[in-house]
């Protein structure tokens, strides 16, 4: 089972030693094992290095193919030209 921190969801390999929360190293204190929202040191915690899983779900759920466009609506049938009057008969005859 894949765990995520709690924080900006990328993959969890700890948990915070106060709220149990899942946490990532780029936000436990290395110092007291506190989630940066627990950790009360003054020690700057890392930055992330990696792109949260989140942002990685997003780019790949928009780099799927977009649903086809519908086809035109077909155009509309034209009534049949009416059938040419039959000619005249030949008075000479």
């Amino acid at each position: 089972m894949l765990f995520v921190c709690s924080i900006c969801g990328e993959e969890s390999t700890r948990i915070c030693a106060r709220c149990t929360k899942d946490t990532c190293s780029n936000h436990l204190c290395e110092k007291c094992g506190r989630c940066s929202d627990c950790c009360e040191c003054e020690v700057t915690l890392a930055a992330p290095v990696r792109e949260p899983a989140r942002a990685v779900f997003r780019a790949a759920a928009s780099m799927q193919k977009p649903d086809p466009e519908p086809d035109p609506l077909p155009e509309p049938e034209t009534e049949p030209e009416p059938p040419h009057p039959p000619p005249e008969p030949d008075p000479a005859t």
